[in-house]
């Protein structure tokens, strides 16, 4: 039995519950307890608090654990990550007031930062050589300087209309975070062989995201006109149709590219496009 560690609530949680049902794992419903298992595959979901992921996962009480990259790399406990999930993505940054200049980094020395993340501010700052009083808080740390707390603030930034809400603006950003699925540095042979199916499944899901199975009908003579503008991951499948002289063409394409090479298609003489969307992927 694999034991995966998973924020008890807020977006990671929701997103993070939502990837697992994609790889077609299904949970014990009722309600919410510490921990849950599953109904069709060897493992069960551990609810702490985000911060608490870490440590849960390097000290064995959990064999993996889903957590925002920033929280793993502030805790600074002795595990590893394993997969990087590409959700819940955000960023750590340095914000002052909107109404001041900010020349560059050595504005902020001999200032006050308000942060919940003072493990990873101090390694910025020691690195640009910046002398500065860090003062650590929970929660609400973007009101800091408009109470006269702190000078700045480093904090999560997704949007960022939090701070423009607190006329603050980003002056740094210190480092890109988001989803990651953190490992025991030692795992049995058994959960070994558990958490490899596991990322095989998660695998096929995140190859799935943003793209599309396209099947068209095309003329005999502009195959390879219409094969040349097809960006898959390899060659299209060509079959030939009843009607003589056209064949189907078989493609996957993403998402963000769809429309401007569907009109390529449709200029070459392709008809009949169908667009499914993909559920799963395995290359």
């Amino acid at each position: 039995m694999l034991r995966i560690a998973v924020q008890s609530k807020g977006r990671l949680n929701e997103d993070t519950l939502a990837l697992l049902q994609e790889a077609g794992i299904k949970m014990v419903s009722g309600k919410r307890t510490l921990l849950v298992p599953s109904k069709n595959f060897p493992m069960e979901i551990l609810f702490l608090r985000d911060d608490d992921i870490p440590q849960s996962v390097a000290s064995g009480i959990a064999d993996v654990g889903v957590v925002g990259e920033n929280e793993f790399c502030e805790k600074k406990q002795d595990a590893n990550i394993i997969k990087r999930l590409g959700f819940s993505k955000c960023r750590l940054s340095i914000a002052i007031p909107k109404s001041i200049d900010y020349p560059g980094v050595e504005w902020l020395n001999g200032k006050t930062i308000a942060t919940s993340y003072p493990v990873i501010l101090k390694e910025f700052l020691d690195q640009k050589g910046v002398q500065a009083e860090i003062h650590t808080i929970s929660g609400s740390v973007e009101i800091a300087p408009g109470i006269g707390l702190a000078d700045c603030i480093f904090d999560i930034v997704s949007s960022g209309s939090t701070l423009v809400s607190n006329q603050l603006k980003e002056v740094e950003v210190v480092m890109q975070s988001e989803a990651v699925l953190i490992g025991h540095n030692a795992l049995n042979p058994e959960k070994t062989e558990i958490l490899e199916e596991l990322l095989f499944r998660i695998q096929a899901v995140q190859q799935a995201e943003n793209k599309k199975y396209v099947l068209m009908n095309v003329p005999n003579d502009q195959i390879d006109a219409i094969v040349a503008v097809l960006p898959g991951m390899k060659s299209p499948t060509v079959m030939p149709l009843a009607n003589t002289g056209w064949s189907s063409v078989h493609t996957v394409l993403e998402e963000k590219r769809f429309w401007e090479i569907i009109g390529k298609l449709k200029g070459l003489g392709a008809e009949g496009i169908l667009v499914l969307p993909i559920e799963k992927m395995i290359l």
